[in-house]
């Protein structure tokens, strides 16, 4: 007997978002990234997440950065678009502009900044899934929103239907395998981790496949670890993973003491992509700060480290 086929698989990276120096939407960088990201063989893309700068992009910004990967990507694969917004209404709203722009699918958080029941988030969910026509994944953040979703809030949703699959970013190893247990049966539903640095260890948990940020910096990698783990190499998926796992200290390159995590995870990927040639410059959205010089060069014996070019 055959498991259900999930709807997403594979390596669904969160695509970052490159800006100018001026802070303005780098178009042309940003079709660079979709073009790297397909060429590393990737089966999805994930625009307006985390690292894709979301929270901090205004919604006009947000629906370039939609027009900018849906047209670039050409339909080779689905795009899937956030609508991260702090309360029900607003991500409804956030979801039909995505889908006038032609998302695949839409990823929303529980609501976050106000104070939320269980019983809230269920509706949440139920509520955007009602209000747009497309496939709704749920993303577990429990770091950036503070409600964590547990396997019994988004198991009856994926088998009533409301839910397409959920990005787990939530770190909690034994909730994500407990997730990927009661989804075995359901057809069409998609367990996707978001922690990249156990890539392998979770899809020989279950899971469908990963969004990682550092997949922006090697999607081959991603790739590469994902097809062995499939066709159950799982020495080849370690090895690989083992990899990542020594290029993923880019994150450590910022000086202690003067960035954010998020602004010390992101400006390393954006560095690495410039150093790289993908994307023009690492300029980050207000207030976080870019990555200096001292910093980019620790960042770019890193890439040296695990085997990846620079221009």
């Amino acid at each position: 007997m055959t498991a259900p086929t999930p709807t997403y698989s594979g390596v669904i990276p969160p695509v970052v978002t490159p800006l100018t120096t001026d802070g303005e939407l780098d178009r042309v960088s940003l079709e660079r990234v979709v073009g790297h990201l397909l060429d590393g063989g990737v089966s999805g893309l994930f625009a307006l997440g985390s690292s894709g700068e979301t929270a901090y992009l205004t919604p006009g910004q947000q629906d370039e950065v939609i027009k900018v990967i849906t047209s670039a990507s050409g339909g080779q694969v689905p795009v899937l678009v956030g609508a991260i917004e702090t309360t029900t209404n607003r991500a409804i709203e956030r979801a039909r502009a995505a889908a006038a722009l032609g998302a695949d699918a839409v990823v929303a958080t529980a609501p976050f900044y106000t104070r939320t029941h269980a019983t809230e988030i269920d509706r949440h969910f139920r509520d955007i899934a009602a209000a747009v026509d497309l496939p709704l994944l749920a993303y577990d953040v429990p770091v950036c929103v503070h409600s964590k979703l547990d396997p019994e809030l988004l198991l009856p949703l994926a088998a009533e239907g409301v839910l397409a699959g959920v990005k787990d970013s939530s770190g909690d190893d034994g909730s994500f395998r407990r997730l990927a247990i009661g989804a075995r049966n359901l057809t069409g539903f998609s367990v996707l981790t978001g922690h990249e640095l156990v890539v392998d260890a979770m899809m020989l948990s279950g899971a469908d496949g990963s969004v990682p940020g550092l997949g922006n910096v090697d999607p081959h990698g991603y790739v590469r670890l994902h097809e062995a783990a499939v066709r159950g190499d799982w020495a080849a998926a370690k090895a690989e993973q083992d990899r990542l796992v020594g290029l993923f200290d880019i994150v450590t390159a910022a000086a202690p003491g003067t960035a954010s995590a998020t602004a010390a995870g992101l400006g390393a990927f954006k560095t690495a992509l410039m150093l790289r040639g993908v994307i023009a410059t690492n300029v980050m959205s207000p207030p976080m700060r870019r990555l200096d010089a001292a910093e980019t060069v620790k960042i770019a014996a890193y890439l040296d480290r695990a085997g990846l070019s620079r221009v």
